[in-house]
């Protein structure tokens, strides 16, 4: 597979002469200066990708263009804002950047509860507690029938936090649910924004009666509506799975199991309708089979993340070693490989490791432990390229 990195643009504190010294092919990034819903122009995109090639790189996938919320929720706004994206699709496309991923989750992009929980080892991972998000839901939040959306065993647990949290330890766990997971992907929400838990309820409220298959049908709209465009431009616009693959907070999540993925799919039944593949996302929920899922749906996926995660007895989940977890990422690479060896992948997120806490990256997007994750996939593809008598690559020695 195409060795690709997560990159936030020319203010990344992690440049592209960096990755390419690791062993990066293809960078995966966004116009991120740009808000929801504006115009992608050919200038802008034709100036980031430049760039980036004058690294030696290319621009392998774009991640993401952002989905607003009113298409989602299908607001009054919604026919322009897609016609919007189309134009965005045909520019990208005009300057060769033809793999987008995107998701399709309201409000939310990903929720953890700790951005830093140890291991023993001295490392860092996310983490997300059932019990600690309920206690985000029902006592800060104050959904209106949050203690509804709970089981006992977990209600129960948020009676023990509501004994022992602070008013440190709840600012702390608004700044990680719907701040610092947020903001730096053109969330809804970004740092510095007043009153966060106040715009977060506003955001929740659009999507008052938005069942699952009201937002499975606005789905429908949106992919059938940009579909001319991709099989004129040849773009593969690859959904990513909802993270976590379980609904919360009362919004529907309609991408996080295999009956997920096969609606989508078969709603617009169009190749240029795809998946992208995230290992870490699927593993974090316990009905997910990710090997199965990889085998049945590994010719319709264009972008693939390996990660791994590893759930408690209790269902929290942290993310796991590359090597270890759920996920197995071994024989997802053995599929992968076989399926379409130029498919692009990227190691997802990494462990937080010598370091990298003090260096201000993103939540999740750590210097030195995806690149810990990135020379243990190397290994894993070259072994699994001998074995099915493919030639390996080593990027940029020779």
């Amino acid at each position: 597979m195409e060795r690709t990195w997560r990159w936030f643009g020319k203010k990344d504190k992690i440049t592209l002469d960096m990755l390419r010294q690791i062993g990066v092919e293809g960078i995966v990034t966004a116009l991120h200066d740009v808000p929801n819903g504006e115009v992608w122009t050919r200038e802008q995109i034709r100036d980031l990708r430049e760039y980036i090639e004058g690294y030696g790189m290319r621009w392998s996938v774009v991640e993401s263009l952002p989905v607003s919320e009113a298409i989602k929720y299908a607001g009054a706004d919604r026919d322009r804002l897609i016609d919007n994206y189309k134009t965005s699709l045909r520019n990208l496309a005009l300057e060769g950047v033809k793999n987008v991923c995107y998701n399709f989750m309201p409000v939310l992009d990903w929720a953890r509860t700790d951005l830093s929980h140890p291991n023993a080892n001295g490392t860092s991972n996310l983490y997300f507690s059932h019990a600690q998000f309920a206690y985000f839901d029902i006592c800060i939040l104050k959904r209106p029938g949050a203690e509804k959306s709970w089981p006992d065993d977990v209600l129960a647990e948020v009676e023990k936090l509501k004994a022992t949290m602070t008013p440190e330890d709840d600012h702390n766990l608004v700044d990680t649910i719907i701040v610092k997971t947020q903001g730096f992907v053109s969330g809804n929400i970004k740092e510095g924004d007043e009153h966060p838990v106040e715009l977060f309820r506003d955001l929740l409220g659009l999507y008052d009666g938005i069942t699952a298959d009201a937002l499975r049908e606005n789905m429908r709209y949106f992919l059938a509506a940009i579909m001319p465009v991709c099989d004129e431009m040849d773009i593969r616009m690859c959904v990513h799975p909802d993270d976590p693959p379980f609904q919360i907070l009362g919004l529907p999540r309609i991408v996080t199991c295999d009956a997920d993925i096969d609606w989508f799919l078969h709603a617009v039944d169009n190749p240029h309708n795809c998946l992208t593949f995230c290992a870490g996302s699927l593993s974090a929920g316990g009905h997910n089979d990710v090997v199965a899922l990889a085998r049945k749906y590994a010719s319709r996926t264009s972008f693939v993340h390996l990660r791994s995660c590893h759930i408690f007895p209790n269902g929290d989940f942290t993310e796991a070693g590359h090597l270890g977890g759920r996920a197995n990422l071994v024989e997802l690479v053995r599929i992968f490989e076989k399926t379409d060896p130029t498919l692009p992948m990227r190691v997802d997120h990494g462990m937080t490791m010598l370091g990298d806490e003090s260096r201000g990256y993103n939540a999740g997007y750590s210097f030195l432990g995806r690149m810990f994750a990135l020379g243990q996939v190397q290994g894993i593809i070259a072994t699994v390229d001998n074995e099915l008598g493919l030639p390996y690559r080593q990027p940029g020695l020779f």
